[in-house]
């Protein structure tokens, strides 16, 4: 069996479901991080942490390449790696470039690099006529005013290289572009400790239902396992606070957006990954907002299993690795799951949550996961702020969303008293 080398994680689902996948797939891992400790202030409680499983765990700075890549090398000198494998956004490219310097199998670093950064993937999706957003990369504030008047309000701002839809916001005027332009530079380094890029994206704000299309991609060839729905709210932000797979879409629309996402994989070169490529359905077609080159968030990965029985993860470990993944849909007797998010509309510290007890009893319902009193709130600025979620299905048709934010309807955060 394989022996996997993941460098970093995320702290959120994707933390647990790839560790799982590995050991049901009869693999091992050795993880590699530069702090240790962001991994164990986030254990999850009443849980075996993820990390237990890991055949070996090891110290390094992973924010330095010109150190870490002669490392590995000595690393798989002695360990034996099989594959490269991250959950985390921000060490995507690193997986990459560690793959390829040990001549293990995954996509190639320069694709990776052009998916992570999103003014390179507006600029090579725009180059191969992969329809997208009209945009600029405005290198400081005066920049970005002058494209604003060009591009016309409104307009949505977005860093370059974060994830999450962090600091991502709705502009309709030079103030709100201001606004948002000083937030964002307020936050010089992410929360890994990288140096962010200055530099931020201005882009038509698009119109239209939005989706998510889930992709395996290998040998050269993409294969398109669904598309999911989402909602958004938290106006200037965009914070998901929903998704349903199977999106309850026309056949016409469920091609178009597949059709435009894989063409956008091809464009970047992506191959031998897992993908999530949103795509925004707009009166005059399917355009990209952004592609992923990794499993989906917000446990989509479950939403997409628990319908069609193929697991993202395992795909994820199996491409990894080299491996055909299995992609064979299987039947679950479920037709659509979908998952809702608490988002909190203030900060504070939770006192309790009013019309939560036994709603995970509640019919159809999947999974509930909803925070204990004491629980430090911040207001929903981003898809890092949820407070919990509820996920439900539906063995008949597409009526899980309805199911979810029925519930959720009936849930009331509320805070301490001062």
């Amino acid at each position: 069996m394989g022996h996997l080398l993941m460098v970093e994680s995320w702290v959120g689902s994707m933390s647990r479901l790839l560790p799982r996948a590995i050991q049901e797939g009869g693999h091992s891992f050795t993880f590699l991080t530069r702090d240790l400790h962001h991994y164990l202030r986030s254990a999850p409680e009443g849980t075996r942490h993820p990390l237990l499983g890991a055949r070996n765990v090891v110290n390094a700075e992973t924010n330095d390449l010109d150190t870490l890549l002669p490392l590995v090398e000595r690393l798989h000198a002695a360990l034996g790696f099989d594959g490269v494998l991250t959950s985390c956004d921000y060490y995507l490219p690193t997986a990459a470039r560690i793959a390829g310097r040990l001549g293990l199998p995954g996509p190639a670093a320069g694709a990776v690099s052009d998916a992570c950064r999103k003014d390179a993937t507006r600029r090579v999706l725009d180059r191969a006529g992969v329809p997208g957003p009209r945009f600029a990369l405005c290198p400081d504030l005066a920049a970005a005013r002058e494209a604003a008047r060009d591009l016309g309000y409104p307009l949505v701002l977005k860093p370059v290289d974060l994830c999450a839809g962090m600091y991502v916001r709705r502009v309709d005027d030079e103030a709100g572009l201001t606004a948002a332009y000083e937030a964002l530079a307020a936050f010089p380094v992410n929360g890994r400790g990288q140096r962010r890029e200055t530099a931020v994206l201005l882009e038509e704000l698009l119109h239209g239902p939005e989706v998510s299309v889930e992709t395996v991609s290998y040998a050269g060839r993409a294969h398109v396992v669904g598309v999911t729905d989402k909602s958004v709210a938290g106006a200037p932000a965009f914070v998901e606070t929903g998704h349903m797979f199977p999106a309850d879409l026309s056949e016409d629309d469920l091609r178009a957006a597949a059709g435009t996402a894989v063409r956008a994989l091809e464009a970047l070169g992506l191959d031998d990954v897992v993908a999530h490529t949103e795509i925004k359905l707009t009166p005059g077609g399917p355009r990209v907002v952004e592609v992923n080159p990794r499993p989906a968030g917000n446990r989509i990965t479950e939403l997409v299993r628990h319908v069609t029985g193929v697991d993202l993860a395992a795909a994820c470990v199996d491409v990894a690795l080299g491996r055909a993944p299995d992609l064979a849909p299987r039947e679950t007797g479920l037709r659509s799951a979908a998952i809702g998010f608490l988002v909190p509309e203030a900060a504070g510290t939770l006192d309790h949550v009013e019309g939560a007890t036994g709603i995970g009893g509640e019919p159809g319902v999947l999974e509930a996961n909803l925070p204990c009193p004491g629980t430090a709130v911040r207001a929903g600025g981003s898809n890092n702020d949820y407070l919990g979620h509820i996920m439900a299905a539906d063995t008949e048709g597409p009526g899980a969303r309805r199911r979810v934010e029925q519930l959720l309807s009936g849930l009331r955060p509320r805070m301490v008293r001062r």
